[in-house]
Order: structure tokens, then sequence, then C-alpha cells
């Protein structure tokens, strides 16, 4: 059974960095693609960043690009996203999740159950 355990959240004002972090255990494939997703009050989960096994192809939705760095650590079983120039419309609830192909993530096609997330709290 794999697991996803998110840390990292917190509340910061505009304009300041946030590093979360994601550890997968369990029964996780020989090698995959794991990215970051978020979801805001009232709204549907979304894409956020993307990362392949070998860190080679990265992917990120375009509210982020320029100020989201995801990054991943395979002897961890970790990955990372460095949050910095934070705005108010980046407050949500950040998840990560896995799949075997890179394209997978973006669509949200993913392997896991999701975990409880890390909530993110930006103020104005």
């Amino acid at each position: 059974q794999l697991q996803l355990v998110e840390s990292g959240g917190g509340l910061v004002q505009a304009g300041g960095s946030l590093r979360l972090s994601c550890a997968a255990s369990g029964r996780t494939p020989s090698s995959y693609a794991m990215g970051w997703f978020r979801q805001a009050p009232g709204k549907e989960r979304e894409f956020v960043a993307a990362i392949s096994w070998s860190g080679g192809r990265i992917y990120y939705a375009d509210s982020v690009k320029g100020r989201f760095t995801i990054s991943r650590d395979n002897a961890k079983n970790t990955v990372y996203l460095q949050m910095n120039s934070l705005k108010p419309e980046d407050t949500a609830v950040y998840y990560c999740n896995l799949d075997g192909e890179f394209y997978n993530i973006k669509r949200m096609r993913v392997l896991s159950p999701w975990g409880q997330g890390t909530q993110v709290t930006v103020s104005s």
C-alpha cells in the first residue's frame, strides 16, 4: 500500500517563502514521477508541478512558473516544493502524488489515494 505524507505548510505573508516536503512509503513503483497539486476552498484540486524520476523533466502550471521549484531525493523517496514570492491566491491545501508515467502527473492520473495534504495560507 502506498502512503504519502506532506509537510511544511504554514502561514506566511505575501512575498514570503515556504518549502514543502512529501515522503512516499510502502509499495512504490521501481521508478515513478511525482507531482504537487493544490485545492483552494470551494475549488477543484489542480495540478501545480511535476518531476520525472531522474529529475530531467519538469513541468509547472503557468500560475506558479518562475516562483515555485520542484525537486526530489530518490534515496529518501521524497519530493520538495520550494515556493517563493507567494501570493494570497496560492492559499490552498497542497498534496503530492505519483505515477509511473510523467505525463500522467499533469493530467492528475495518479496512483495513490490522496493524503491529508499540508495547508498553505498566504496573507495579504
